[in-house]
């Protein structure tokens, strides 16, 4: 048996007769043997032979008496590709049952549970936070692959411990100066880079610079990907990297090519000769490729090229595929074709009906792969799309086939259609009514880390459920016992979600809003890229000016003024024809350009587009002699303050913002307004406005087509109906 776990081919004639004998005696094996010789198999990547079946039948019949989770975890590893997924369900049941008789400072049994979980593409919370429990209480143990590894197989099953991650890093940090060969080094730049501060990035990409004429073509393409996750800005460095990938760019496979492609453009890399070369490769290895899969990586990777056009026979080939391919590469072949449309438009001025004709043979197998699948197919495949042709082409066929599924929607898959509907923001109510009624009826098999996904759709889309207390009050409930679990990050997004819906759990908030949390959650910024960064700051602002606004009596303080002025101390630079003409309309309505202000900052940092006073008879009020030109507008005409501004208004008196809400400001679908605008109204109307939203399909409809229809509709909302 042993034999098989060495140098030898799985077709050798030793390895087949050791087969054939395992055959007439894997039923006296001990469940320890099994482990073993499953994990000889593995070895020979005989994963899906019938052999593994055997075993895992012979594991599946035996199960209740297994007491030893060490060959368990090691079996599961190792027939997890021939499992249903209710047998998936029995062993990870039985390996939670195990656990507590398991030393817990044997990190491979929790490492082997995981790669489990991977392997069957099953993100089981409960085990992955005892195994979570396991490393950390080891982790000064670990080494660089086990860290890697681990780090590696979280990011596949979208599993995110903060904790876990500051501690690898304050261990692979220390690492740093251990790592003297290029081999050991890139294992620890790959591994740390993604999540290393801004001190420890400069000191891993000065190293790197000293060694990168002796990369190997492996290791650059490790180094420029890292790179790629790192947001690196290090023009040398790269420019260093660039040139190991070009020397060996020969010897790349397609879906290497692709990581290169991606991670060059990203980083703003610019070589005419590297880019010609890699074109070059693409096409050609195009002309020869047969499989879907590997078209459609060279198709993504030409498109993101300088010159992404594509010749008749790289389409024919295309063409050819279409009929094997999912959803998923049909969404990402046809992204790449329009990108290819967009490009001949530019430069030769036409599209070509090859193209158009394309666009149309993708929109009829996708359809195809909609209407002819089972729902689980179909899931498993609607779950990887990204979302760009697919939202703008089929969103009513997918949104359709979700609806004749609506049953299908359970525990297991409802925190994934949910985040599905929130990238779509598409509003239907019979889905989220489903949605809801699962979490109601089936909250104790949901994870706290299940419910941030869960929520979203709501909240982006203003939309309350028929039991919507008891919905978002289970919600609440269930977060609750996570609070001092649950990573920063997604404790502010679960705060902002629910506020935006009108609740404030003050557990929630008494967590949030403490010095000791809000030190945790500047630690989880420094390990997010740039845009996740700014978007986390940003929602953090909007939390607390939220809870400062509508619940007072929690004495949270605003404390991101200095924020603001930074955020918010930018040109608000010039008006366009429609805001122009906008403007001219209501100083003609209101007596001149000194009754009515643009772009403004209203106190807490709201932006308003256009604003007016009126008096308690409701005649505009004049703002004074401030010169306000149509080119360029002030940003600010008041001084900024956090309390409510009514007490510097005449008695009676009212501000008028107006809000001109164009399409991203409502649903998908529907004209409903989503939650962030419903929101901004509500908070301006607590600091004393009067909200005036103007939807885009009214202001740009038939009926008011019209410059006095506009001035009309305008004149009515100011002052009313009855008033001319």
């Amino acid at each position: 048996m042993c034999c098989t776990s060495r140098n030898i081919e799985a077709h050798d004639p030793l390895v087949e007769a050791l087969v054939t004998e395992a055959w007439e005696r894997l039923e006296r094996f001990e469940m320890n043997v099994l482990s073993v010789f499953s994990a000889c198999l593995g070895d020979q990547h005989l994963y899906h032979s019938p052999l593994m079946g055997k075993i895992a039948d012979i594991v599946n019949r035996n199960l209740e008496t297994i007491q030893d989770l060490r060959s368990l975890s090691n079996l599961m590893v190792n027939i997890s590709g021939v499992i249903s997924q209710c047998f998936q369900e029995k062993l990870v049941n039985k390996a939670e049952l195990l656990f507590d008789t398991t030393d817990t400072s044997n990190v491979n049994i929790s490492r082997r549970l995981v790669q489990f979980l991977r392997n069957a593409k099953y993100c089981y919370y409960p085990l992955l936070e005892r195994c979570n429990k396991v490393f950390l209480s080891n982790v000064n143990y670990l080494d660089l692959e086990f860290i890697s590894k681990i780090l590696s197989l979280y990011q596949v099953l979208q599993f995110h411990s903060f904790e876990f991650i500051i501690m690898a890093r304050k261990r692979l940090s220390e690492m740093i100066p251990l790592s003297e060969h290029p081999e050991s080094f890139v294992r620890l730049f790959v591994t740390l880079g993604p999540i290393a501060g801004p001190e420890e990035k400069e000191q891993l990409q000065s190293i790197l610079l000293l060694m990168s004429e002796e990369l190997t073509g492996k290791q650059a393409l490790a180094v420029v990907t890292a790179m790629e996750v790192m947001e690196s800005r290090n023009s040398h460095l790269i420019k260093k990297i660039a040139s190991v990938l070009y020397k060996y760019l020969d010897n790349y496979k397609p879906l290497e090519l692709l990581k290169i492609t991606q991670a060059l453009i990203f980083l703003q890399f610019q070589s005419k000769e590297l880019f010609v070369k890699l074109r070059e490769l693409l096409l050609s290895s195009l002309k020869v490729s047969v499989t879907p899969n590997e078209v459609f990586i060279l198709v993504c990777a030409i498109s993101m090229l300088p010159s992404p056009h594509i010749s008749e026979e790289g389409t024919s080939r295309i063409e050819a595929v279409l009929p094997q391919c999912c959803l998923r590469e049909l969404d990402d072949i046809a992204s790449s074709v329009l990108r290819w449309i967009q490009y001949d438009r530019k430069c030769l001025a036409r599209t070509t009906g090859k193209q158009l004709k394309l666009l149309q043979k993708i929109d009829f197998y996708g359809l195809q792969r909609l209407q002819q699948r089972s729902f689980d197919l179909f899931w498993k495949e609607l779950k990887k799309v990204k979302g760009g042709w697919l939202f703008e082409s089929l969103l009513e066929e997918t949104v359709d086939t979700l609806y004749h599924s609506v049953d299908e929607i359970n525990y297991r898959n409802v925190s994934g259609i949910a985040s599905f509907i929130s990238r779509t923001q598409y509003l239907s109510s019979l889905l989220l009514d489903r949605i809801a009624s699962v979490v109601v009826q089936q909250i104790e098999k949901i994870h706290p880390f299940s419910i941030l996904p869960i929520l979203l759709p709501f909240s982006l889309m203003n939309y309350d459920p028929p039991q919507r207390d008891e919905f978002f009050g289970t919600c609440i409930q269930c977060i609750n016992s996570y609070l001092g679990i649950l990573d920063p990050l997604v404790l502010v997004f679960l705060g902002l979600s629910l506020s935006s819906l009108g609740y404030f759990p003050e557990e929630l908030l008494k967590t949030i809003f403490n010095i000791k949390f809000l030190a945790r959650f500047d630690s989880q910024l420094e390990i997010l890229g740039s845009s996740l960064r700014t978007k986390a700051q940003f929602r953090l602002m909007e939390l607390n000016r939220a809870v400062c606004l509508e619940c007072p009596e929690l004495e949270v303080p605003w404390f991101h003024e200095r924020f603001c002025q930074q955020y918010f101390n930018k040109d608000i630079g010039n008006m366009n024809s429609a805001q122009q003409e906008i403007y001219r309309m209501l100083a003609d309505i209101l007596g001149g350009v000194n009754y009515v202000k643009a772009s403004i900052l209203s106190p807490y940092y709201y932006t308003i587009g256009f604003e007016c006073i009126l008096d308690k008879r409701k005649r505009p009020l004049p703002y004074g002699n401030r010169n306000v030109t149509m080119e360029k507008l002030p940003g600010k005409y008041w001084e900024l303050s956090t309390q409510i501004v009514g007490s510097e208004l005449p008695p009676g008196a009212e501000r008028i913002a107006f809000e001109f809400l164009d399409s991203r400001a409502f649903c998908k679908n529907i004209p409903h307004i989503k939650g962030k605008s419903a929101m901004k109204k509500r908070h301006l109307e607590i600091l004393g406005y009067h909200v005036i939203q103007i939807p885009h399909f009214e202001w740009n409809s038939m009926a008011m087509s019209k410059k006095e229809a506009r001035i009309k509709y305008l004149r009515e909302h100011i002052f009313g109906t009855d008033r001319s």
